[in-house]
């Protein structure tokens, strides 16, 4: 009896011992969860997949769009923090011409292989015309990637970089290395010889487009005045082409007088056409019927006294220096005289025609370069092709 009576007093105390203790650790732990039968936590279950919604309600989870907007505001408040100074129109007009102008300079061959064979005119059996860019000589200069050093790379994409070929290509007639426009290659040395033949017997055309500073007048003829290169005594000295007449006005100026020539001078003759007029400037047609070093720049220079732009060679007699502009032209291409510098020479081969080539002639024409076009717009200067739709 009294065993029995301890062994019950034992379970009281168990039991008294261990609700005891759970009420202690819930009234602790305040958030613990309370002791659910099989069912009842069934049935939470079963209510919480009813209403998923409503924990992503209180914190909604963050889009990868929503991310990258909120990066790139970050990024925009840091760079308006970090502000520059802002870049003037003049300056922005300066890397203008500087894009324009110099994006071809110092390339790797290929690249500008891939450029000229992009660009190309026209090509046939026995020659090639391309499009030369601004900058770039046709044979070959010091540390500058020339015309002639990616031939072979061009004549390859030409007849397929599978193909293999032995043709050459052989530049014909030059261009100046800042000069734009149609250039002629022969593809082999027949063709070449054929074509310099041509042009000794003036029968190849060639039509270069110029903006002059000045308008010339009458507003079309023909310059006739030998040419001889002399050397200037300046404090740089250097040699500069220059015009040797045959023809010198009186003292009275009445009439001219005729003089003996130089023996080092040589024949130099230009035809040209204004095409248009405006703002104290020029765009002029020439056509040199003589192959002399610089011929074009120097008869525009000295004989009319119109200077082609950007012609800083030839602007001045007995110094180098930039080209000295007036101020009108200045304000209208949104220059300094300080940044005159920058101005690329406007000189452009426009249009060739080869005679008689493959039973026909080849009329070629080219497109003028980004500078140039904007050169023109900028002095209200327009083409002749606008002109006849009007």
């Amino acid at each position: 009896m009294m065993n029995c009576y301890k062994t019950a007093a034992t379970v009281g105390d168990h039991m008294f011992f261990s609700l005891f203790k759970s009420r202690t650790i819930n009234r602790r732990l305040p958030n613990t969860k309370p002791f659910l039968s099989r069912s009842q936590s069934q049935a939470a279950e079963s209510s919480s997949e009813a209403s998923p919604g409503q924990h992503t309600a209180d914190k909604p989870r963050l889009r990868a769009i929503d991310l990258a907007r909120k990066v790139r505001q970050e990024k925009a408040r840091t760079r308006t923090e970090q502000t520059e100074p802002p870049v003037s129109a003049m300056q922005q007009r300066v890397m203008e011409l500087k894009r324009f102008s110099l994006q071809l300079q110092n390339v790797h061959p290929n690249v500008l292989a891939k450029h000229l064979h992009k660009n190309l005119l026209y090509q046939d059996k026995d020659v090639v015309i391309i499009n030369k860019p601004y900058g770039v000589p046709v044979r070959e200069d010091s540390g500058v990637t020339s015309i002639t050093s990616v031939l072979p790379v061009l004549s390859k994409m030409l007849d397929g970089l599978k193909v293999k070929n032995d043709s050459n290509l052989l530049p014909c007639l030059s261009l100046e290395k800042d000069s734009t426009g149609v250039l002629l290659l022969a593809r082999s040395e027949a063709a070449a010889e054929n074509i310099l033949d041509l042009s000794r017997n003036n029968q190849l055309e060639r039509r270069y487009w110029v903006i002059t500073v000045g308008v010339p007048v009458p507003s079309e003829g023909l310059i006739d005045i030998p040419i001889i290169e002399r050397e200037v005594s300046s404090p740089q000295p250097h040699f500069k082409m220059t015009l040797s007449p045959l023809y010198r006005m009186n003292e009275a100026g009445e009439k001219l007088t005729k003089v003996r020539g130089h023996r080092q001078a040589h024949p130099a003759v230009t035809k040209y056409r204004v095409l248009d007029s405006s703002y104290g400037c020029s765009l002029v047609e020439l056509q040199a019927l003589t192959g002399v070093k610089h011929q074009m720049r120097v008869h525009m220079a000295y004989a009319l006294g119109c200077p082609i732009l950007g012609d800083h060679k030839y602007s001045h007699w007995s110094k180098l220096a930039p080209q000295k502009l007036p101020e009108g032209v200045l304000k209208k291409l949104g220059l300094e005289q300080t940044k005159s510098r920058h101005l690329p020479l406007h000189l452009h081969a426009r249009h060739l025609v080869l005679p008689g080539h493959s039973g026909s002639d080849v009329s070629t024409s080219c497109p003028l370069p980004k500078y140039f076009i904007k050169t023109l717009n900028r002095l209200r200067l327009t083409f002749p092709e606008d002109k006849n739709n009007k």
